[in-house]
């Protein structure tokens, strides 16, 4: 029989907050009725149909078009770069680079 430490019952509270985080990673697609359990693999793999752009190009435009009435634009905005107004940074000009190549045939007269 093992020996009981007094970090046991932190640990078993530990365990078990990981496993209930856990088990909210993924979530849904929102596309589980758009077709059968069983060949979700072989469609979300292309299935022969161009190696799946035809359900990609569908998803983008459903989610562009916000087709199931959860998109907000203000919301799903990226935010400005605040930080690149304040920098005060000047930027210099390209480099010249010097080259051996000859331009110019100097026995041409």
């Amino acid at each position: 029989m093992t020996e009981r430490t007094p970090d046991d019952d932190l640990i078993r509270e530990e365990e078990a907050a990981a496993a209930a985080a856990a088990g909210q990673i993924g979530g849904t697609a929102g596309d589980e009725n758009d077709f059968e359990p069983e060949m979700r693999a072989v469609y979300e793999g292309g299935g022969g149909e161009a190696e799946g752009f035809e359900l990609a190009e569908r998803d983008l435009i459903e989610n562009a078009q916000h087709g199931d009435g959860k998109g907000d634009p203000l919301s799903d905005a990226f935010t400005p770069e605040t930080e690149s107004d304040l920098a005060g940074v000047e930027y210099g000009g390209a480099d010249e680079e010097r080259v051996s190549e000859v331009v110019d045939d100097p026995e041409a007269g």
